[in-house]
């Protein structure tokens, strides 16, 4: 499948971008170097950077001008999944089939290598990406973003009765949801797209990020699934897909890639 093609080629421009511009683990002090590269490395899919070169290249963009930003983009990501991890929050003493950070290192250094990757990626951005970025990735991931949905995830897991719709859908826009949402937006706004495609990211960007959720939940067996039965999930995360690709039209053929990735997340729904 192309699409797969494509977003191996990507994640490999990234994961070299990212070895490059990370400090080495030979860096004083070495420790915290060593578990910030360990969070970073190996990776996932890199799914979220791989959106905003995508969205960039779907604005016109060509070249590797945008990698500072997909690459910082990652660098919160991870952030968040160390932090996520710690025994104060999700208590996982696993992360992508090997030991979570605080459990490689100690709980005070992951909390620390947390800060570093978050730090460092709005050094990136402030090196290479401009105010306009920084603002809307602050507005982001804030208290009225991602953070305030691990507020939210936080205290659900410490209520003794069952999720409500309300609140899972508060943790899926703002835990989830608004980095997917940034990811592709913040591209817009660095190649200098007018508001009206500007828009389009977003309003893509947020379906996307809801259905990974959707997506997540089936695959793990929880959250929304503990409300509705996992065929109605599913029809859920392929509505919200359509609706997604429906704001890419403004892209005409440059979209594709955009629509392509969105069915890919779908699929593992399947």
């Amino acid at each position: 499948m192309a699409i797969r093609k494509y977003i191996t080629k990507k994640k490999r421009v990234i994961d070299r971008a990212l070895n490059m511009y990370l400090p080495s683990s030979k860096t004083r002090p070495q420790i915290i170097h060593k578990a910030m590269r360990y969070a970073v490395f190996p990776g996932g899919k890199r799914i979220r950077p791989v959106l905003s070169v995508a969205a960039f290249e779907a604005c016109g963009g060509k070249g590797n001008s945008i990698i500072p930003v997909a690459c910082a983009i990652e660098l919160i990501h991870t952030y968040t999944l160390v932090h996520d991890d710690l025994p104060c929050m999700d208590n996982d003493d696993y992360r992508r089939g090997r030991l979570s950070c605080h459990k490689k290192f100690n709980e005070g250094l992951a909390v620390l290598a947390g800060d570093s990757l978050l730090t460092l990626a709005f050094q990136w951005l402030s090196e290479t990406a401009g105010k306009d970025v920084i603002n809307e990735v602050s507005k982001a991931i804030g208290s009225c973003g991602t953070v305030g949905g691990q507020v939210e995830d936080t205290l659900n897991q410490k209520r003794k009765r069952a999720a409500k719709k309300r609140e899972l859908d508060y943790i899926a826009t703002h835990k989830t949801g608004s980095l997917f949402e940034v990811a592709v937006k913040a591209a817009g706004i660095f190649k200098g797209v007018g508001k009206k495609k500007i828009k389009a990211l977003a309003n893509f960007g947020r379906y996307i990020g809801f259905t990974f959720q959707l997506v997540d939940d089936l695959v793990d067996g929880d959250g929304y699934v503990g409300i509705y039965d996992a065929g109605r999930v599913r029809k859920m995360a392929a509505l919200l897909t359509e609706r997604a690709k429906a704001h890419l039209d403004v892209f005409g053929k440059k979209g594709k890639r955009l629509a392509d990735i969105a069915d890919l997340i779908l699929q593992r729904a399947r």
